[in-house]
């Protein structure tokens, strides 16, 4: 009798560990997930970076799934947009971007190719447009589209030489009057868009609402920011 009530009290004690050890395991706090990273600040201009050339990969743009679209790489600070088999390589933002009263301001070379390398995509208010540098053959700069008309169709439609191999500043301002974009220091678009529909071409939908481009070229793109304007 003794040893078989000493048998039930281990037993008894071994049940009680085993809730305890299964008590404790419940109770072992977890590792909280990473928090994101937090957005860059803004310069003492306003501008705010989009891309952080020192951080791995896109960071917050990723990949356009256009379709044979090419290999994109940061490179010595740059993202560059190699040529793939289909026309069209690119970048998208994935955050929700300003849609109104706001510049965009970025730095683009044509690396290889003939075409245009940088189709810019941005919101103005809930439509998108894209200012096209260096289309139809190498030199056509304008807005696609303006009532169905793209950026070699409408009054927004520039000639200018570009180079390969060459770094150009491009930036756009939309406001609630205006598009407005600049080549370096060059204003290449005064648009008002007044009541006609602002839309994109088909080829770069996935383009929406914030993304860059290039066409049959290979592009290089770097200081990527944006900055808010007063309504």
């Amino acid at each position: 009798m003794k040893n078989l009530r000493s048998a039930k009290r281990w037993a008894v004690l071994l049940v009680l560990a085993a809730f305890g050890l299964a008590a404790g395991c419940r109770e072992t706090p977890t590792e909280p997930p990473p928090s994101p990273a937090p957005a860059p600040a803004a310069d003492a201009e306003g501008w705010v970076s989009l891309f952080d050339p020192g951080a791995p990969g896109l960071g917050r743009w990723e990949v356009t799934k256009f379709g044979g679209q090419g290999d994109v790489r940061v490179e010595d600070g740059c993202i560059i947009l190699g040529m793939g088999q289909g026309d069209l390589t690119g970048i998208t933002w994935t955050e929700e971007p300003l849609r109104m009263n706001y510049e965009v301001e970025l730095e683009a070379m044509r690396v290889d190719g003939s075409d245009f390398f940088c189709g810019l995509t941005v919101p103005v208010r809930y439509a998108c447009v894209t200012l096209i540098v260096g289309g139809w053959g190498g030199s056509l700069v304008g807005l696609s589209s303006f009532n169905h008309m793209d950026a070699s169709e409408n009054e927004t439609t520039r000639i200018i030489d570009f180079e390969n191999g060459r770094w150009y500043r491009i930036r756009m301002r939309v406001t609630q009057e205006k598009i407005e974009a600049w080549i370096d220091d060059e204003q290449v678009i005064d648009a008002e868009p007044g009541e006609r529909k602002i839309s994109v071409r088909s080829e770069v939908e996935l383009s929406q609402p914030l993304g860059i481009a290039a066409w049959q070229t290979k592009a290089a793109l770097r200081n990527i920011r944006v900055r808010s304007l007063p309504e």
